[in-house]
């Protein structure tokens, strides 16, 4: 096989894998449907992002550029398109934003030639990653993400970091201004997603203080806070609306996912809650619903979890984890949940609005104890009981 005969295999390879339908799997809880097969991953990206296919510098066709994972995408419909853009990280751990899109929104998921040119402010990052998309009534696109560098603090630390809230915004998802980091008065701060209306005329932001890059300490929960601009965007106070709490899916911490969702009932949410077990850290998704005119007031919060992981979801390389900063409601009310597994691949389940809220207004509340969890259930059991013979064949 000849060198062009090689790389004429690897494309094919890649339009096989590309081409690959999805499909539902049968077996649902009546919520969402999960999709049998990754919408993305790590050999979904273009072959020309791997290899240098110059048979002059590269007589061997080895892979130069590899990618680890792709992941812990945002998402918003774009001129009639699904669109993800997408954490990517390579084989030496830096993480970038590339935009795959679809037709459908389940399947043929295609990146963009380039990945995103994102700008650097004054202090450059290391890594940028998990970013929430947000068409605000403003007429701008905002996208919000994790920066990290280095802890200064701790200079001979080199596993010591710094997180911090990266603005950026574009008309066209091409061009991307770099906007100052948000400043807030709480230590660190990751999750941070912008509401996409104004609330009193100002910028309400969804925020997750803490007090480290990976433990919250005294911090947690998700908080809400005013920005008089995005420009500047300055939080100078946080009030917590959906806070950790002990023995539940969040006791170790909680986060926004994307940003909410506005229905008539109120502002639906998708999050991500955080617990400790004996093999580590394990990342759930849970929906709650806030006002709708008051979106930091919660009026509805399902017990436990939403979406966990899975089988070959729970394997990766940071295992045991759902995560969510990306959904899409088309114009069926249709929403597509778009979570990464395990820090390695993408994944999409499908429900809709009136199933979604159905679900986060008649689920019972957490009642935080063994003995009301068991009442709870003895209700359920006993009404349908009562009413054996509806559903017996």
């Amino acid at each position: 096989m000849n060198y062009k005969q090689q790389v004429q295999k690897l494309l094919e390879q890649h339009e096989t894998l590309i081409r690959r339908k999805n499909e539902p799997q049968v077996n649902h809880n009546g919520i969402y449907r999960r999709w049998k097969n990754p919408v993305l991953t790590a050999a979904h990206t273009p072959v020309f992002w791997r290899y240098d296919l110059d048979e002059s510098t590269n007589p061997h066709l080895l892979e130069r550029q590899g990618i680890n994972a792709t992941f812990n995408a945002g998402a918003m419909l774009w001129k009639g398109k699904y669109i993800l853009v997408v954490r990517v990280e390579g084989h030496d751990r830096k993480s970038f934003f590339a935009i795959a899109e679809s037709e459908n929104g389940v399947d043929n998921f295609r990146f963009w030639d380039y990945p995103v040119t994102m700008p650097e402010t004054d202090n450059p990052d290391t890594n940028v990653y998990d970013m929430r998309l947000t068409a605000h009534e403003d007429g701008w696109i905002y996208g919000l993400f994790c920066t990290e560098r280095k802890d200064q603090q701790f200079p001979h630390d080199t596993s010591a970091a710094e997180a911090q809230c990266g603005i950026a915004r574009t008309k066209d998802l091409l061009h991307w201004e770099r906007l100052p980091d948000l400043i807030t008065y709480s230590g660190q701060q990751r999750n941070v997603v912008l509401h996409p209306e104004f609330v009193n005329g100002a910028y309400g932001l969804y925020t997750r203080p803490q007090d480290g890059f990976i433990s919250v300490g005294s911090g947690g929960g998700i908080g809400w806070g005013l920005a008089q601009s995005m420009e500047a965007a300055e939080v100078k106070e946080e009030v917590i609306l959906d806070q950790k709490i002990y023995h539940t899916i969040k006791e170790i911490k909680n986060g926004q996912g994307p940003a909410p969702i506005k229905t008539e009932a109120g502002w639906l949410h998708l999050a991500h809650g955080v617990r400790n077990t004996a093999a580590g850290l394990r990342y759930v998704l849970y929906l709650l619903l806030t006002d709708l005119h008051e979106p930091w007031k919660v009026t509805h919060a399902p017990a436990g979890y939403f979406i966990a992981p899975e089988g070959e979801e729970r394997i990766g390389d940071v295992s045991n984890v759902a995560f969510s900063n990306g959904w899409i409601v088309n114009d069926k009310k249709e929403v597509f949940i778009y979570y990464g597994s395990s820090d390695t691949r993408m994944h999409v389940a499908t429900s809709t609005i009136e199933i979604l809220l159905d679900y986060v207004r008649n689920t019972p509340a957490d009642g935080l104890r063994s003995a009301v969890s068991v009442e709870q259930r003895k209700k359920l059991i006993a009404k349908n009981l009562q009413n054996k013979l509806n559903w017996q064949l």
